[in-house]
């Protein structure tokens, strides 16, 4: 329930501000944009939700360091890793797909990798600040990157569909 208010600010900051800009842009961008935009809004949901009505209380519990020892879950055979890695990766896949459709331009494995990791490390360092029942993990970010990784060897593969049907819908009337 507490995420409505993020939910709500992500909506306001779409409609009175994100649509107006891309739509003038195009309908293709501005198609590809609010695609990436709710995408990202879920990763928000499932990663640092509820932010908002977090804030106040960010310093009212220790700050938990990030586990530095890459798949100490997987080599200790604790938890459920194999889902833990499995969701992390595909968490990730339509980053790596739709980054080289937003920046509309040559992007290459390189700035999709290193824009993943920094997404991706945007939200470990974040989540045990916002609050004290999420941990911080190098499985995460490391996994991650492999889930953008692999949407962009996706994007390669499909790019002269989705350039097709982006050209296509950017000439509709």
């Amino acid at each position: 329930m507490k995420e409505i208010t993020d939910f709500i600010v992500l909506i306001i900051l779409y409609v009175f501000i994100l649509y107006k800009k891309w739509k003038a842009k195009g309908k293709d961008v501005l198609l590809v944009n609010t695609t990436m935009y709710i995408y990202l809004s879920f990763v928000l949901y499932f990663t640092l939700m509820p932010i908002i009505t977090a804030l106040p209380f960010i310093f009212n519990h220790p700050y938990t360091s990030m586990n530095l020892i890459p798949f100490i879950d997987v080599l200790n055979g604790s938890g459920d890793f194999a889902r833990q890695v499995v969701l992390n990766i595909i968490m990730t896949i339509p980053f790596g797909f739709l980054l080289p459709l937003v920046k509309k331009e040559n992007v290459k494995v390189l700035e999709v990798v290193l824009y993943t990791f920094l997404l991706s490390l945007f939200i470990e360092l974040l989540q045990p600040l916002i609050n004290d029942f999420r941990s911080s993990d190098i499985t995460d970010l490391i996994t991650n990157v492999i889930g953008g990784f692999i949407g962009y060897l996706i994007y390669l593969i499909f790019k002269p569909l989705t350039t097709r049907v982006l050209n296509y819908i950017k000439n509709m009337n």
